[in-house]
């Protein structure tokens, strides 16, 4: 498989549906990636689980971020999104910061683990092979500045057959707080012979241009950079291309853009999608001189007729807010203190048979 232009929408959950993914595309190009979904949900049938996997038109490769514990579980998983989901894609995930997962010895704390994490890992790639169907492993920095696995990591995945790995440049406990180290990515891409991704602090094109030029890495992973800006896609596609391209719509090219959101989610969801649409207002009209009440409401349609009205008391020829440039958008946080993890955890690297399944329940990405 092969993606022209190296950028990757990351998985995020709640967000990147076929919608917002058909939205980012058709904008600009490159890969997009279905929200994470468990192993598990998918083996045992979960109906929620299965509404994830709806892909939007314009998706001719189909991606999926598959996240589990334990090997077996995450074969069979595989083999379900290769048979019966037509997918061209799995990329696992092993970043989740969330407390109640890392709790439980999943998520971002599970690299620790070496030999769960390289079966987990090798079972995917196997499941994936009988298909033709590359498997890659996006993780963190380690738990904490003590407690670093990145290397580690990358290696086991490389030499369990993994196509690529991306390395989200926080460690667990720093969660989405301060800034990526990207010199780490830059040290991965000289531990590994396979392509390197780099995801953190994407904010402009100009953000990704300078990662691949400070760390040499293969391409980038957007994620909060994109949330209410999907043109930004659009500058990254001219980016890479060598096109220095800035979009910087009016608040009527935003209203445009919120009421094709809309459009879409309805499609892929139904009814419900309006209801879906009320958690992106914020992040589309940041910066723009919207009164309260306008916001709110915005933050409550049902209908269409409530949106268009809406829209329609807005400022079309508002600017953008350039002061917004380069600024991060989305869940930020503060790092945490201690990260949690099961009792003993940390006394060594291996974990043998243990049973994590409760590391499934409830997760949210990473």
């Amino acid at each position: 498989m092969v993606v022209d232009t190296p950028v990757v929408l990351a998985p995020m959950a709640g967000v990147t549906n076929a919608a917002f993914r058909q939205l980012c595309a058709e904008q600009g190009a490159g890969l997009y990636v279905c929200e994470m979904i468990t192993s598990r949900g998918l083996v045992y049938g979960d109906h929620k689980t299965a509404e994830m996997l709806r892909f939007a038109d314009v998706e001719k490769v189909r991606s999926v971020q598959l996240y589990g514990v334990d090997p077996a579980m995450i074969g069979e998983a595989t083999e379900i999104l290769c048979e019966q989901f037509g997918v061209n894609h799995v990329d696992l995930n092993f970043g989740c910061p969330v407390p109640k997962v890392t709790r439980k010895g999943g998520g971002g704390v599970l690299p620790w683990k070496c030999d769960r994490f390289s079966a987990v890992v090798g079972a995917a790639v196997e499941a994936g092979d009988r298909h033709g169907v590359p498997v890659t492993v996006k993780t963190r920095i380690g738990i904490d500045e003590d407690h670093i696995t990145y290397l580690d990591s990358a290696r086991l995945a490389a030499d369990a057959g993994a196509a690529a790995v991306c390395l989200h440049a926080r460690t667990v406990a720093e969660a989405y707080a301060g800034h990526s180290h990207w010199d780490a990515i830059a040290r991965l891409v000289e531990a590994v012979d396979v392509p390197v991704l780099g995801n953190g602090d994407i904010w402009e094109a100009s953000d990704a241009l300078e990662m691949v030029r400070r760390t040499g890495c293969a391409g980038v992973e957007v994620g909060r950079g994109c949330l209410g800006r999907p043109w930004l896609f659009r500058d990254l596609a001219d980016a890479f291309a060598g096109e220095r391209t800035r979009t910087l719509p009016t608040l009527g090219e935003v209203a445009a853009m919120i009421r094709r959101h809309a459009e879409l989610l309805v499609r892929y969801e139904g009814p419900h999608g309006l209801v879906d649409m009320r958690k992106h207002m914020a992040w589309y009209l940041k910066g723009y001189p919207v009164g309260g009440t306008t916001r709110h409401a915005l933050g409550t349609i049902s209908t269409f007729e409530e949106l268009d009205s809406l829209l329609a008391t807005l400022d079309a020829d508002a600017p953008f807010p350039v002061k917004e440039l380069g600024r991060p958008r989305g869940r930020q946080g503060s790092p945490r203190r201690k990260v949690v993890m099961p009792m003993g955890w940390l006394d060594g690297r291996t974990l043998d048979d243990a049973d994590l399944s409760e590391a499934e329940l409830g997760v949210s990405g990473g």
